[in-house]
């Protein structure tokens, strides 16, 4: 599926469940980030998915915290190494992004897992597991 179509089947509410997955979330946050910059790319990623877990019955599966520190990193390795000419290219470059527990590189799992980080974007605590 080309990279319009996705964001419009994602916003539209769309894409079939199964096809939401984790890379897919790096997907819709590449493509945001490119057209929107971060504040930009932000505001929109948080109404899709939020309308579209809402969609699928399940709104609690909206994570604040997941959300803004993908998009983060995300808009780091473009800064970094370049959008990489387009989407498949950027992610071969950016393998590790498309791994779902990415995030506990730098968020211990109780931390991650916890309801505030859920509802509100937290900073990952200075001690990490990989350290």
């Amino acid at each position: 599926m080309i990279d319009e179509d996705f964001l419009r089947a994602l916003e539209r509410c769309e894409l079939p469940a199964e096809e939401f997955t984790h890379t897919a979330h790096v997907r819709a946050g590449y493509l945001y980030l490119r057209a929107w910059g971060f504040d930009g790319a932000l505001g929109r990623i948080r109404q899709a998915i939020r309308a579209y877990a809402a969609h699928l019955g399940k709104p609690e599966k909206y994570h604040e915290t997941i959300t803004v520190a993908s998009l983060a990193l995300i808009h780091e390795r473009l800064h970094e190494r370049g959008d990489g000419g387009g989407w498949e290219a950027f992610a071969r470059q950016n393998q590790d992004l498309c791994e779902r527990d990415m995030l506990l590189r730098y968020y211990r799992r109780p931390q991650l897992e916890s309801d505030l980080a859920r509802t509100a974007f937290v900073l990952p605590r200075a001690s990490c597991p990989a350290e």
